[in-house]
Protein backbone atom coordinates (compact mmCIF):
# COMPACT_ATOMS: atom_id res chain seq x y z
CA UNK A 1 0.00 0.00 0.00
CA UNK A 2 2.46 2.35 0.71
CA UNK A 3 4.25 1.92 -2.93
CA UNK A 4 0.89 2.21 -4.30
CA UNK A 5 0.65 5.59 -2.66
CA UNK A 6 4.12 7.04 -3.29
CA UNK A 7 3.85 6.13 -7.12
CA UNK A 8 0.35 7.71 -7.21
CA UNK A 9 1.85 11.36 -6.07
CA UNK A 10 4.70 10.80 -8.35
CA UNK A 11 2.22 10.06 -10.99
CA UNK A 12 0.13 12.31 -10.69
CA UNK A 13 2.53 15.28 -9.33
CA UNK A 14 2.33 17.56 -12.59
CA UNK A 15 -1.17 17.91 -12.61
CA UNK A 16 -0.92 20.47 -9.91
CA UNK A 17 0.89 22.68 -12.48
CA UNK A 18 -2.93 23.02 -14.27
CA UNK A 19 -5.23 24.43 -11.56
CA UNK A 20 -4.92 26.94 -9.29
CA UNK A 21 -5.32 27.97 -5.81
CA UNK A 22 -8.28 29.64 -4.24
CA UNK A 23 -7.80 33.26 -4.19
CA UNK A 24 -11.85 34.46 -3.31
CA UNK A 25 -10.45 34.06 0.03
CA UNK A 26 -7.18 35.75 0.12
CA UNK A 27 -5.35 33.67 2.87
CA UNK A 28 -5.78 30.55 0.93
CA UNK A 29 -3.94 32.43 -1.85
CA UNK A 30 -0.67 31.49 -0.12
CA UNK A 31 -0.52 27.95 -0.63
CA UNK A 32 1.72 26.13 -2.38
CA UNK A 33 0.30 24.55 -5.52
CA UNK A 34 2.38 22.11 -5.98
CA UNK A 35 1.89 20.34 -2.42
CA UNK A 36 0.43 16.67 -3.23
CA UNK A 37 -0.16 14.46 -0.29
CA UNK A 38 -2.51 11.12 0.57
CA UNK A 39 -3.58 9.42 3.43
CA UNK A 40 -5.43 5.82 3.95
CA UNK A 41 -6.62 4.54 7.51
CA UNK A 42 -8.41 0.93 7.12
CA UNK A 43 -11.10 -0.20 9.32
CA UNK A 44 -8.37 -2.45 10.56
CA UNK A 45 -6.63 -0.14 11.94
CA UNK A 46 -3.85 0.56 9.84
CA UNK A 47 -2.57 3.62 8.63
CA UNK A 48 -0.55 4.51 4.69
CA UNK A 49 0.12 7.81 3.34
CA UNK A 50 2.95 9.58 1.11
CA UNK A 51 4.09 12.97 0.02
CA UNK A 52 2.56 16.14 1.68
CA UNK A 53 0.75 14.18 4.21
CA UNK A 54 1.67 16.52 7.14
CA UNK A 55 0.83 19.79 5.86
CA UNK A 56 -1.63 21.80 7.70
CA UNK A 57 -4.84 22.98 5.32
CA UNK A 58 -8.24 24.74 6.68
CA UNK A 59 -11.44 21.82 6.13
CA UNK A 60 -13.87 24.31 4.59
CA UNK A 61 -16.18 22.32 2.72
CA UNK A 62 -15.03 19.11 4.02
CA UNK A 63 -15.93 20.29 7.26
CA UNK A 64 -19.73 19.71 5.76
CA UNK A 65 -19.64 16.32 6.65
CA UNK A 66 -18.93 17.34 10.03
CA UNK A 67 -21.80 19.69 10.97
CA UNK A 68 -24.19 16.97 9.48
CA UNK A 69 -23.55 14.52 11.85
CA UNK A 70 -23.50 16.94 14.14
CA UNK A 71 -27.29 18.25 13.28
CA UNK A 72 -28.53 15.01 12.86
CA UNK A 73 -27.36 13.78 16.21
CA UNK A 74 -28.99 16.92 17.83
CA UNK A 75 -31.69 16.60 15.68
CA UNK A 76 -32.80 13.87 14.30
CA UNK A 77 -33.15 13.22 10.11
CA UNK A 78 -36.63 14.26 10.54
CA UNK A 79 -36.04 18.21 11.22
CA UNK A 80 -32.57 18.24 9.63
CA UNK A 81 -34.36 17.41 6.02
CA UNK A 82 -37.38 19.79 6.56
CA UNK A 83 -35.00 22.43 6.42
CA UNK A 84 -32.37 21.22 3.69
CA UNK A 85 -33.04 19.10 1.21
CA UNK A 86 -30.76 15.98 -0.29
CA UNK A 87 -30.87 16.28 -4.08
CA UNK A 88 -28.03 16.80 -6.17
CA UNK A 89 -27.59 20.38 -8.21
CA UNK A 90 -26.31 21.58 -10.97
CA UNK A 91 -25.38 24.99 -9.81
CA UNK A 92 -22.10 26.08 -7.96
CA UNK A 93 -21.65 25.93 -4.53
CA UNK A 94 -22.06 29.20 -3.25
CA UNK A 95 -25.48 29.94 -5.92
CA UNK A 96 -27.96 32.30 -5.07
CA UNK A 97 -30.73 31.76 -7.42
CA UNK A 98 -30.74 27.63 -6.94
CA UNK A 99 -32.51 29.17 -3.58
CA UNK A 100 -35.28 30.95 -5.38
CA UNK A 101 -35.86 27.86 -7.76
CA UNK A 102 -37.49 25.41 -4.72
CA UNK A 103 -40.20 25.56 -2.97
CA UNK A 104 -40.03 26.04 0.05
CA UNK A 105 -36.92 27.63 -0.70
CA UNK A 106 -34.69 24.47 0.91
CA UNK A 107 -31.31 24.66 0.18
CA UNK A 108 -30.89 21.83 -2.41
CA UNK A 109 -28.54 19.82 0.01
CA UNK A 110 -26.59 20.00 2.99
CA UNK A 111 -23.05 20.01 0.82
CA UNK A 112 -23.92 23.17 -0.81
CA UNK A 113 -23.44 26.16 1.13
CA UNK A 114 -26.50 27.34 1.43
CA UNK A 115 -27.23 23.82 3.25
CA UNK A 116 -24.29 24.12 4.92
CA UNK A 117 -24.90 27.20 6.96
CA UNK A 118 -28.39 25.83 7.65
CA UNK A 119 -26.97 22.79 9.20
CA UNK A 120 -24.78 24.55 11.23
CA UNK A 121 -27.38 26.52 12.68
CA UNK A 122 -29.00 23.63 13.88
CA UNK A 123 -26.29 22.44 16.06
CA UNK A 124 -27.01 22.79 19.68
CA UNK A 125 -25.30 25.41 22.09
CA UNK A 126 -26.59 28.57 23.72
CA UNK A 127 -24.43 30.60 21.17
CA UNK A 128 -22.19 30.41 18.62
CA UNK A 129 -19.32 29.98 20.56
CA UNK A 130 -20.37 26.71 22.56
CA UNK A 131 -21.31 25.22 19.11
CA UNK A 132 -17.90 25.93 17.39
CA UNK A 133 -16.97 24.45 20.50
CA UNK A 134 -18.57 21.04 20.05
CA UNK A 135 -17.94 20.56 16.75
CA UNK A 136 -14.10 21.14 17.64
CA UNK A 137 -14.65 18.77 20.22
CA UNK A 138 -16.41 16.27 17.83
CA UNK A 139 -13.61 16.37 15.35
CA UNK A 140 -11.00 15.99 17.21
CA UNK A 141 -12.56 12.89 18.66
CA UNK A 142 -13.55 11.54 15.34
CA UNK A 143 -9.83 12.03 14.02
CA UNK A 144 -8.04 11.12 16.86
CA UNK A 145 -6.20 14.25 17.23
CA UNK A 146 -6.55 16.37 20.51
CA UNK A 147 -4.30 19.11 19.00
CA UNK A 148 -6.85 20.50 16.27
CA UNK A 149 -7.58 23.59 16.67
CA UNK A 150 -9.20 26.86 14.35
CA UNK A 151 -6.79 28.76 12.06
CA UNK A 152 -7.61 32.75 13.18
CA UNK A 153 -6.12 34.20 10.20
CA UNK A 154 -7.93 32.20 7.81
CA UNK A 155 -10.64 32.91 10.18
CA UNK A 156 -10.58 36.41 10.10
CA UNK A 157 -10.42 36.11 6.04
CA UNK A 158 -13.50 34.18 5.29
CA UNK A 159 -15.33 36.20 7.22
CA UNK A 160 -14.19 39.58 6.06
CA UNK A 161 -14.58 38.21 2.75
CA UNK A 162 -17.98 36.23 3.00
CA UNK A 163 -20.61 38.65 1.52
CA UNK A 164 -22.32 36.17 -0.43
CA UNK A 165 -22.59 33.86 2.22
CA UNK A 166 -23.84 36.37 4.52
CA UNK A 167 -26.56 37.04 1.29
CA UNK A 168 -27.37 33.46 1.23
CA UNK A 169 -27.86 33.39 5.48
CA UNK A 170 -30.36 36.38 5.73
CA UNK A 171 -32.38 34.90 2.66
CA UNK A 172 -33.05 31.75 4.20
CA UNK A 173 -33.70 33.76 7.65
CA UNK A 174 -36.30 35.86 5.62
CA UNK A 175 -38.32 32.48 4.74
CA UNK A 176 -38.04 30.97 7.97
CA UNK A 177 -35.46 28.20 6.89
CA UNK A 178 -32.75 29.57 9.73
CA UNK A 179 -34.62 30.36 12.87
CA UNK A 180 -31.96 31.34 15.19
CA UNK A 181 -29.38 34.39 15.36
CA UNK A 182 -27.93 34.99 11.68
CA UNK A 183 -24.40 36.10 12.98
CA UNK A 184 -23.93 33.31 14.90
CA UNK A 185 -24.73 30.39 12.41
CA UNK A 186 -22.41 32.45 10.24
CA UNK A 187 -19.67 32.83 12.52
CA UNK A 188 -19.91 28.84 13.53
CA UNK A 189 -19.63 28.56 9.60
CA UNK A 190 -16.66 30.48 9.24
CA UNK A 191 -15.39 28.68 11.78
CA UNK A 192 -15.90 25.32 11.43
CA UNK A 193 -14.21 25.60 7.77
CA UNK A 194 -10.92 27.26 9.19
CA UNK A 195 -10.42 24.32 11.20
CA UNK A 196 -7.09 23.03 10.31
CA UNK A 197 -6.19 19.76 9.75
CA UNK A 198 -3.90 17.06 7.57
CA UNK A 199 -4.70 14.48 5.01
CA UNK A 200 -4.12 11.98 8.06
CA UNK A 201 -6.97 13.29 10.28
CA UNK A 202 -9.97 13.47 7.36
CA UNK A 203 -9.20 9.73 6.47
CA UNK A 204 -9.44 8.96 10.13
CA UNK A 205 -12.86 10.77 9.70
CA UNK A 206 -13.43 8.84 6.44
CA UNK A 207 -12.39 5.41 7.83
CA UNK A 208 -14.94 6.12 11.08
CA UNK A 209 -18.03 6.24 8.41
CA UNK A 210 -16.62 3.16 6.70
CA UNK A 211 -16.68 1.50 9.28
CA UNK A 212 -20.64 2.28 9.83
CA UNK A 213 -19.88 4.55 12.91
CA UNK A 214 -17.50 2.54 14.76
CA UNK A 215 -14.21 4.41 15.06
CA UNK A 216 -11.18 1.89 13.85
CA UNK A 217 -8.68 2.52 16.38
CA UNK A 218 -10.78 2.48 19.51
CA UNK A 219 -13.81 0.35 18.72
CA UNK A 220 -16.49 3.50 19.98
CA UNK A 221 -19.51 3.85 18.05
CA UNK A 222 -19.67 7.77 17.90
CA UNK A 223 -22.50 7.80 15.52
CA UNK A 224 -25.43 5.46 14.30
CA UNK A 225 -25.07 3.28 11.50
CA UNK A 226 -28.00 4.88 9.97
CA UNK A 227 -26.30 8.59 10.42
CA UNK A 228 -23.19 6.70 8.59
CA UNK A 229 -25.33 5.72 5.87
CA UNK A 230 -27.08 8.86 5.60
CA UNK A 231 -23.66 11.25 5.24
CA UNK A 232 -21.97 8.55 2.79
CA UNK A 233 -25.42 8.49 0.77
CA UNK A 234 -25.15 12.54 0.49
CA UNK A 235 -21.37 12.85 -0.03
CA UNK A 236 -22.00 10.23 -3.01
CA UNK A 237 -24.66 12.42 -4.61
CA UNK A 238 -23.57 16.08 -3.65
CA UNK A 239 -20.10 15.81 -2.21
CA UNK A 240 -18.00 17.22 -5.21
CA UNK A 241 -20.29 19.98 -5.80
CA UNK A 242 -21.53 19.81 -9.44
CA UNK A 243 -19.42 17.28 -10.59
CA UNK A 244 -20.67 14.42 -8.23
CA UNK A 245 -22.10 12.73 -11.42
CA UNK A 246 -18.35 12.70 -12.65
CA UNK A 247 -16.58 12.02 -9.50
CA UNK A 248 -19.20 8.76 -9.04
CA UNK A 249 -18.48 7.68 -12.34
CA UNK A 250 -14.51 8.03 -12.11
CA UNK A 251 -13.90 7.00 -8.95
CA UNK A 252 -17.22 5.18 -7.67
CA UNK A 253 -16.47 6.25 -3.91
CA UNK A 254 -18.20 8.60 -1.16
CA UNK A 255 -16.21 11.96 -1.11
CA UNK A 256 -15.90 15.55 -0.03
CA UNK A 257 -13.94 18.10 -1.29
CA UNK A 258 -13.17 21.98 -0.11
CA UNK A 259 -11.37 24.74 -1.82
CA UNK A 260 -8.59 25.01 0.81
CA UNK A 261 -7.57 21.27 -0.87
CA UNK A 262 -8.69 18.62 0.81
CA UNK A 263 -10.49 15.73 -0.32
CA UNK A 264 -12.43 13.58 1.99
CA UNK A 265 -13.28 9.78 1.09
CA UNK A 266 -14.93 6.72 2.38
CA UNK A 267 -14.93 3.15 1.18
CA UNK A 268 -17.65 1.54 2.88
CA UNK A 269 -16.40 -1.12 4.48
CA UNK A 270 -12.30 -0.74 3.78
CA UNK A 271 -10.80 2.67 4.39
CA UNK A 272 -10.60 6.03 4.54
CA UNK A 273 -8.55 8.36 2.11
CA UNK A 274 -7.92 11.81 2.52
CA UNK A 275 -5.68 13.70 -0.11
CA UNK A 276 -4.64 16.69 -0.18
CA UNK A 277 -3.36 19.48 -2.91
CA UNK A 278 -4.36 23.13 -3.27
CA UNK A 279 -4.44 23.52 -6.47
CA UNK A 280 -7.79 23.28 -7.56
CA UNK A 281 -10.22 22.82 -11.16
CA UNK A 282 -12.55 24.93 -12.49
CA UNK A 283 -15.61 23.60 -9.97
CA UNK A 284 -13.49 23.98 -7.30
CA UNK A 285 -11.90 20.55 -6.17
CA UNK A 286 -8.29 19.38 -5.99
CA UNK A 287 -7.65 18.87 -9.58
CA UNK A 288 -4.51 16.28 -8.07
CA UNK A 289 -6.23 15.18 -5.75
CA UNK A 290 -8.60 13.76 -8.30
CA UNK A 291 -6.15 12.29 -10.43
CA UNK A 292 -4.64 10.43 -7.43
CA UNK A 293 -8.13 9.39 -5.89
CA UNK A 294 -8.29 7.68 -9.70
CA UNK A 295 -5.69 6.13 -9.64
CA UNK A 296 -5.95 4.44 -6.36
CA UNK A 297 -9.97 3.33 -7.34
CA UNK A 298 -8.63 2.02 -10.45
CA UNK A 299 -5.71 -0.26 -8.95
CA UNK A 300 -7.45 -1.07 -5.51
CA UNK A 301 -11.27 -1.79 -7.18
CA UNK A 302 -12.88 0.74 -4.22
CA UNK A 303 -16.09 1.92 -7.00
CA UNK A 304 -18.89 0.82 -4.87
CA UNK A 305 -20.84 0.39 -8.14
Amino acid sequence: MKRLLEAAIENNREWTKKGNVATYIPELSKANKEHLGVAVYTIDNEEYYAGDCDVKFTMQSVSKVVALMLALLDNGKEYVFSKVDMEPTADTFNSISSLEKRNPNKPLNPMINSGAIVTSSMISGKDGSEAIERILKFTRKITNNPTIDINYDVYKSEKETGDRNRALAYFMKSTGIIEGSVEDALDVYFKQCSIEVTCKDIARIGAMLANDGVMPWSGERIIPRQIARIVKTIMVTCGMYDASGEFAVRIGIPGKSGVGGGILASVPGRMGIGVYGPSLDAKGNSIGGLKVLEELSRELDLSIF
